[in-house]
């Protein structure tokens, strides 16, 4: 892990109490780095933090005193932050024509509002400093609409549009910016998909590579995006998916020359 030289960065990754936000954390603390985990729930960032060796934060992104006082807690811990992993994201289901204002509005709040706060308050000293990195996870969603989710693609498609300016922006100030998007990961969320054999069985049926991602391969490329082996890479958006969204014209009929 020395190749990426993430060794002593203070490194904040939020929505980390479980699920890719774990996997994320844990690399990091493998890769050497000093890491501290924000997620609303303080009960589970806390035993993820215990489980892996890093430093617990109960905040929620949507309030911005809370991610200030989130900053003052790490800063005095574990330094000043060179990495910034924007996360914390949730989903509720809704169809557009009945979805309910707030609860879209809350979704935007959390999933883009949220990485542009926690942007603003970790990054202020990456600028003042002239380097830092930004990666924010996004999500196939955001390229490829999904149905009946309330704002979540739509938040999506915003959060690469968000690392764009950033990248834009804070780039001769000497801050990266870019996002990793996930396909279909198997994550304790998820968990219910693959209960059933025949469902696991058709996912991984659409995904090139046939299989359904793991945390650990989102994680890897969060660690990359963030190291200064990417030091000249910004703006820029990887999909971590098997090759599933470049698959469109294999679902389109052709006797003899099926890919099963």
């Amino acid at each position: 892990m020395s190749w990426l030289g993430l060794e002593d960065k203070t490194v904040v990754v939020t929505g980390a109490g479980g699920g890719i936000g774990k996997a994320i954390a844990s690399a990091f603390v493998q890769a050497g780095a000093r890491v501290a985990l924000l997620d609303l729930n303080a009960k589970t960032v806390s035993a993820t933090a215990e489980e892996i060796g890093a430093l617990p934060v109960a905040c929620d992104v949507t309030d911005a005193a809370a991610i200030a006082d989130a900053a003052t807690a790490v800063t005095a811990a574990l330094g000043q932050a060179s990495v910034l992993v924007n996360n914390a994201a949730f989903l509720s289901p809704g169809a557009l024509d009945t979805v309910d204002i707030a609860s879209w509005q809350r979704m935007l709040d959390v999933n883009l509002t949220g990485y542009l706060r926690c942007a603003q308050t970790f990054g202020a000293p990456m600028l003042e400093r002239g380097a830092g990195s930004l990666v924010h996870v996004g999500s196939i969603s955001g390229n490829h609409q999904q149905a009946f989710s309330n704002a979540y693609s739509a938040s999506k498609a915003a959060v690469s549009m968000l690392s764009r300016q950033l990248a834009f922006e804070w780039g001769p100030r000497g801050v990266r910016s870019n996002v990793v998007s996930p396909g279909l990961v198997r994550t304790p969320l998820s968990e219910a998909f693959y209960a059933d054999a025949k469902i696991k069985a058709a996912r991984e049926r659409v995904v090139p590579l046939r299989r359904i991602g793991r945390v650990e391969d989102i994680a890897d490329a969060v660690l990359f995006f963030a190291s200064d082996r990417a030091g000249y890479i910004s703006g820029q958006e990887v999909i971590v998916d098997g090759g599933y969204g470049q698959s469109l014209m294999s679902h389109v009929p052709r006797p003899g020359y099926s890919n099963d």
